[in-house]
């Protein structure tokens, strides 16, 4: 029988206007292990109604206290976030190990990274300036930087801690009220939260989270008329949904959506060096990442030694319960289990180079799958198409550039992409090339990088997240033209 960590939040109700309250529907959903697939609580299943009361308190307190505070202010609230964070690392890791099945070297960086985003934005709330316009004479033209207003945030299972880090960080920095939806599989650490930030000094009703099911709590945020911009994270389909939805109220929406990221290895690049990121881009949180690199192509000349070399390194991958801390835990549901075990045998038809292995005491009842690395998968497979999100890589060999640059742009995608070289020239030639949103040469990643603008092409989304790019979008533009003569 496994238990949750010690909370010193109350996870069966919702966080609106800096209160804990009960769902109004009185129900709860179960909370599910991943490590072990039993239930270890509940937590509220809000409603449309529940959003109402959030939406309508960020509203009020849009116009309060907050809409008067300044920009250094709001610095100062997140820095204490930041530094309120970093002092319950432990706690939330082990919080998001249990609800995620996160390994808990993962869970704690996820952490880290949460509270760097707040210090970031901590540093960066006023220094977002507006400009001045040369004009006609007589006129003096400026643009001001303003919040949206109410901003809604659904975010996915994944990368929890992580996503309302960019997303919800962001938009406070900018002086917008939030109404944040997370996933019912995942919510405890957006409920921890809310409650670091009341601690923080945070005024009531500029951050609410309400937990529910994506048909009734996710789809009245996406949709309600007090809502001036959504973001979310998440499928290609249900950002479809959303986009609908906030389509009909004529607000701007940030989606980061699906992946099929590619990395190019070509016969010049460090093949020692280059390993690591190869094998850990695609297998990092068990492979449920938008950015995982599940497409491995590597150049003819030297296909069977990275093969060779990679598949080495899957054998040694442990998997396992979360808190054992091994190279993969657990799939976030017994659905995404089913989902990935269809693709793997959609996989019949390949050559598997190697496999990872499930521990021998594993609980019968996770959600584990075995890392597996395909060899030799032609570009148009339905395992080098589509999204996975799950453990599992393809290597596709390729002829020349132009070949791993058709190969790479070939997929509905356009989130990441990397080039192993020392070939200068191609490097830049391949950068302009790929149609990603972000392409790394000789890493992959940067080590996650809050100051890096992040987001996709195609149907990996639009709109950017992280670095000074998503203040820009977390805000409206206006412009002011003053006739003094």
């Amino acid at each position: 029988m496994t238990h949750l960590p010690d909370l010193w939040f109350d996870p069966t109700k919702c966080f609106i206007n800096g209160q804990w309250v009960a769902p109004l529907g009185g129900e709860q959903l179960a909370l599910t292990n991943p490590s072990t697939g039993e239930d270890i609580g509940t937590i509220a299943r809000g409603t449309a109604a529940d959003i109402d009361a959030a939406v309508a308190a960020a509203e009020a307190a849009r116009h309060g206290e907050w809409a008067r505070t300044p920009a250094f202010e709001r610095g100062r609230i997140l820095a204490r976030i930041s530094q309120l964070i970093l002092t319950r690392v432990e706690d939330l890791a082990r919080i998001e190990a249990t609800d995620v099945g996160k390994p808990l070297t993962q869970a704690r960086a996820d952490a880290i990274a949460m509270a760097r985003y707040m210090e970031f934005y901590a540093g960066a709330a006023d220094k977002i300036h507006g400009e001045t316009i040369p004009y006609l004479d007589g006129y003096t033209v400026y643009t001001l930087r303003e919040p949206h207003g109410v901003t809604g945030h659904i975010v996915p299972w994944n990368y929890p801690m992580q996503i309302i880090g960019r997303s919800v960080g962001g938009a406070l920095t900018m002086g917008n009220t939030c109404v944040l939806k997370p996933a019912e599989e995942a919510c405890l650490t957006a409920l921890a939260f809310a409650d670091i930030a009341r601690e923080s000094g945070l005024p009531d009703g500029v951050l609410n989270v309400v937990p529910g099911l994506g048909s009734e709590a996710g789809a009245a945020l996406s949709s309600h008329t007090g809502v001036h911009h959504m973001s979310f994270t998440g499928s290609v389909g249900t950002g479809q949904l959303i986009q609908t939805a906030a389509a009909q109220n004529v607000i701007p929406v940030t989606l980061e959506l699906g992946g099929k990221s590619p990395q190019l290895v070509f016969d010049d690049a460090d093949f020692d060096a280059a390993l690591p990121f190869l094998v850990n881009a695609g297998i990092q949180n068990a492979g449920q990442t938008c950015s995982a690199a599940s497409r491995i192509l590597v150049q003819r000349g030297v296909y069977d030694e990275v093969t060779s070399k990679m598949a080495a390194k899957y054998r040694d991958l442990k998997v396992g319960p979360a808190m054992d801390d091994l190279n993969v835990g657990p799939l976030i549901s017994a659905r995404q289990k089913d989902i990935v075990t269809d693709f793997l045998a959609k996989g019949s038809d390949l050559t598997i180079a190697a496999q990872g292995e499930i521990i021998a005491d594993a609980p019968s009842g996770g959600h584990y799958v075995a890392p597996t690395l395909f060899e030799g998968v032609a570009p148009d497979h339905p395992l080098a198409q589509q999204e996975i999100f799950g453990p599992v890589q393809t290597i596709i060999p390729f002829d020349d550039e132009e070949d791993a640059i058709t190969i790479a742009n070939g997929t509905d995608y356009g989130l990441v992409a990397s080039i192993w070289s020392q070939n200068g020239a191609r490097q830049f030639r391949l950068a302009k090339a790929l149609d990603t949103g972000q392409v790394f040469i000789n890493n992959y990643g940067a080590g996650g990088g809050v100051e890096l603008p992040f987001g996709g092409v195609g149907k990996s989304g639009h709109g950017r997240e992280k670095g000074f790019e998503a203040l820009y979008g977390f805000s409206k533009l206006k412009t002011v033209a003053a006739l003094h003569g």
